[in-house]
């Protein structure tokens, strides 16, 4: 489960994304340096061993701990992606092709626009396919793909099945685990109606439309995808003058649960994992501002935006913080694990929760004001986010509440999640 969304508004492209991953499933922002020239005659993906493209550019890629793609990213022309999971007629049950978040990195890696990013995608889905085990734990976990892929220009929303395709270029729009294209799209797969009409996925009875040919509908019932993406839509249609403190707020939604995680149900766009039904947790979180004379970023690098840190990124200085992870890193090494103490603490101590959530606040504000500044200093920056992370998790650790005697099912389903996730702290992330 993830969202996305995108607004063009003052001259800038406003793009957002949660990714919504299996809650003990860590996730890092690893930075690829610009590549030209290379010999490499192919690259190992997930599954597939694929050509090698010669020249790559430089991307921040918000990448889970065990595959070779990406949940969401930007390269160095201000080319921003994010994938959702969607759930086709057309997902293969078996074999192996391209995971979405391959098509993802290699759209940023080879696309220096939207546009080239979404033809590369498109070119490889038809080429090779996508498909294979997309779940960390849960192996028989499938999906097709639907992207929203934006520059400072124009953004597209570009959405899949099997090898069909369809995009329509956007203003505002928001994406989540369903179809939001009908029969009003700009580019498609070739002939796609006649091949869809030639397969049996339409009657050829009036207008051709994406959505009602190939969407199952199950998945994005149980998931709770029309009303997440709605909570965005309508309040994307509300804005007129997008910033930092409204983008990084659209990411924090609850809906009318609040912080009262254990009865959340899917229907939140800050997404809180707590059963069988509700097994997919935030686990990153990205707000980027795309402008022909800058890119500036947001990002949080741990689970839960609601409780955590948006920390400004700018890409020329991703070295100043200790946001973007090490090549070769392992998972205790990451800011995602690091805060994860933190994390879940806050789910079940309602004093440390609010304690933290007005220590954040006030450093945010003082982060965002910051980014908005001409000539940012992105040392400062970087050194503010760190020590309030630092002390955080000092304070994770000291005072803990007394475990209660008789324990909830949330309590005990959150603890089987602990026990699980300690022989992944020793993983190291792909190249």
């Amino acid at each position: 489960m993830c969202d996305t969304a995108v607004i063009r508004a003052n001259g800038a492209t406003w793009f957002i994304k949660n990714s919504d991953r299996e809650p003990d499933e860590a996730q890092a922002l690893l930075f690829r340096d610009r590549v030209s020239g290379s010999s490499s005659s192919t690259v190992r993906t997930t599954y597939l061993d694929i050509p090698q493209s010669g020249t790559r550019h430089a991307v921040l890629l918000s990448q889970p701990v065990w595959l070779w793609g990406g949940e969401f990213g930007v390269n160095e022309y201000g080319v921003a992606i994010g994938n959702e999971a969607v759930f086709s007629r057309l997902v293969e049950r078996t074999g192996n092709a391209l995971l979405g978040m391959d098509l993802l990195r290699l759209g940023l890696e080879r696309g220096a626009s939207a546009r080239e990013a979404l033809e590369v995608i498109t070119t490889h889905l038809q080429l090779y396919g996508q498909g294979g085990p997309a779940g960390y734990r849960d192996k028989r976990f499938r999906y097709d793909n639907a992207y929203l892929i934006a520059d400072p220009k124009e953004a597209w929303v570009l959405e899949t099945a099997g090898r069909f395709w369809v995009a329509k270029q956007v203003q505002r729009w928001a994406i989540s685990n369903c179809y939001s294209i009908g029969s009003d799209y700009d580019l498609s797969s070739p002939d796609l109606p006649g091949e869809a009409r030639r397969h049996g996925y339409w009657n050829g009875k009036g207008e051709f439309h994406f959505a009602r040919a190939f969407d199952t509908g199950l998945y994005a019932f149980i998931g709770g995808a029309h009303q997440r993406r709605s909570l965005n839509t309508d309040a994307l249609a509300c804005v007129s003058d997008p910033d930092w403190n409204s983008m990084q707020a659209r990411l924090r939604d609850h809906g009318k649960h609040q912080f009262d995680f254990s009865h959340h149900d899917n229907r939140q766009v800050c997404l809180h994992a707590g059963s069988v039904l509700r097994p997919s947790q935030t686990t990153a979180s990205l707000v980027a501002q795309l402008a022909t004379d800058s890119l500036r970023m947001s990002a949080t690098g741990t689970s839960a935006p609601c409780l955590s840190l948006f920390e400004p990124l700018s890409f020329n200085q991703l070295a100043a913080s200790s946001l973007v992870a090490k090549q070769g890193c392992t998972v205790a090494q990451t800011r995602w694990a690091q805060f994860e103490p933190v994390h879940r603490r806050a789910l079940t101590d309602p004093q440390f929760l609010e304690q933290l959530l007005q220590d954040r606040d006030r450093t945010e504000t003082q982060l965002n004001n910051l980014i908005g500044q001409s000539q940012p200093d992105w040392h400062t920056i970087a050194a503010i986010a760190e020590q309030w992370h630092q002390s955080w998790r000092d304070q994770a650790d000291r005072h803990r509440p007394a475990a209660p005697f008789f324990k909830s099912f949330y309590e005990r389903w959150w603890d089987n999640t602990r026990r699980r996730e300690k022989a992944s702290l020793a993983m190291q992330f792909q190249n």
